[in-house]
């Protein structure tokens, strides 16, 4: 099963799809056990799975990469589409472009406290796509 989820964002930060992706499996994936391969279609966002109990970890997240990789840096030659373009592909590249998540009984498996999160990079509002690609099998 292949589809794509469009996650619209207001900018940057990071946006859970924990539920939007469960609403996913219930509709398409009933039942199943395997794996839910989530794969962001952009330079400039990336997928990470990080906690979702509490908001203040998603907001050390963001002020940790503010500073490790920072808008308008000097040292980077490609500025196309602004200051925050190139700090952008930076941040998607020390996340990750896709994830692996694992199906049980039609359900994502995640642990206590996990969620899925889009991570947008960019400052402008966009519609991001995530291709999701079921692997599974029935029981």
């Amino acid at each position: 099963m292949n589809d794509v989820l469009a996650v619209d964002t207001q900018g940057r930060g990071l946006y859970e799809i924990t539920d939007q992706l469960g609403q996913w499996l219930e509709t398409y994936g009933q039942e199943c056990n395997g794996l839910l391969n989530a794969f962001s279609r952009h330079t400039s966002a990336s997928l990470i799975i990080c906690e979702n109990a509490d908001s203040d970890v998603l907001v050390d997240l963001e002020r940790y990469m503010d500073d490790l990789v920072q808008d308008g840096d000097s040292r980077f030659l490609h500025h196309a589409e602004g200051p925050d373009d190139m700090p952008a592909h930076v941040r998607s590249v020390l996340t990750a472009s896709s994830l692996s998540l694992p199906v049980r009984h039609g359900r994502l498996a995640l642990g206590n406290w996990q969620g899925v999160f889009l991570w947008e990079h960019r400052y402008a509002q966009r519609r991001r796509e995530v291709a999701l690609t079921l692997l599974s099998s029935s029981s």
